[in-house]
């Protein structure tokens, strides 16, 4: 699990006035690596913007322009999965580029309040800004900090994927179905007891990577054939079931940490049996 964070302050209503950038290695769940440098976008300071972050032309007199760090950016962001709360550092970012006749990076981008708001159900409507996720989440942060920010925005990333299961390289699928799925994804919805007649009762399935039908389906199946349903992979899990693309993924850096999981556990001689969806379609079928 690795990606980039990122946040940035502007000088004014102009999105590509970045004034500040903020930048956040992490792989699996740890800070690997940590930027921040003040950016002078030889422009007009607002007084708005001013109290907010308290950047102003006296602070950023002597730093880069932003052509300057553009290859330092780069090198964070070009193939990685690189996430921001809400579109404004994104679009910030591109303005950026395209005011300096530069290219766009090639990072995938992800966007942490829409990974909120299909997480926390009271943040699903409304009430999903940076500052306010992060005070559910009893992290504590200066807020308007590009830096802080950015890992701000990390922390919330992080605890998502801990509380639904879903793994990182499958919130891109994630953030594009509507949110009224919400109760699909989240841990507790997961877990089911086996139906004791069930043909497979005794097994623990868990799932894990992107599953054509809903979670919350794919659990009921499960828990009718006799399978006990856990949210994550443990030495109690007989079964894993994994999305038929995920499975193609032979780099054991591509799979998810619930799939390396339980190969580490095989390792050691737990018996785990690793299926594809298709092939767990098969065995719900055999009840029919």
């Amino acid at each position: 699990m690795e990606f980039i964070a990122v946040d940035v302050e502007t000088a004014n209503a102009d999105m590509s006035s970045i004034c500040q950038i903020g930048i956040a290695h992490y792989c699996d769940g740890k800070l690997l690596e940590e930027w921040v440098t003040y950016i002078n976008p030889k422009d007009d300071f607002d007084y708005i913007n001013i109290s907010i972050h308290g950047i102003n032309e006296k602070t950023v007199r002597k730093s880069p322009v932003f052509s300057d760090i553009a290859e330092k950016i780069y090198s964070y962001f070009d193939d990685r999965i690189v996430v921001c709360h809400t579109h404004f550092d994104r679009v910030a970012i591109k303005q950026a580029f395209d005011k300096n006749g530069l290219r766009h990076s090639r990072g995938k981008w992800l966007d942490s309040a829409r990974v909120a708001r299909r997480t926390w159900e009271q943040f699903a409507f409304r009430g999903y800004g940076l500052g306010n996720i992060c005070e559910y989440l009893n992290y504590g942060f200066k807020h308007h900090d590009a830096l802080e920010d950015a890992k701000a925005c990390a922390f919330i990333l992080i605890k998502a994927i801990a509380e639904t299961g879903i793994e990182l390289e499958n919130w891109p699928i994630r953030i594009t179905k509507p949110i009224d799925l919400l109760g699909s994804s989240i841990k507790s919805s997961i877990k089911r007891e086996g139906n004791p007649d069930g043909i497979l009762y005794g097994d623990i399935m868990v799932f894990t990577g992107a599953l054509e039908m809903p979670r919350r389906e794919a659990a009921d199946l499960a828990s009718k054939v006799g399978c006990q349903v856990g949210a994550g992979v443990t030495k109690k899990t007989t079964l894993l079931v994994v999305g038929d693309q995920d499975i193609t993924k032979l780099a054991g850096n591509k799979k998810s940490s619930k799939h390396r999981k339980a190969e580490e556990l095989i390792s050691k001689g737990q018996k785990i049996r690793i299926i594809r969806e298709s092939d767990f379609i098969e065995l719900v079928n055999l009840e029919d």
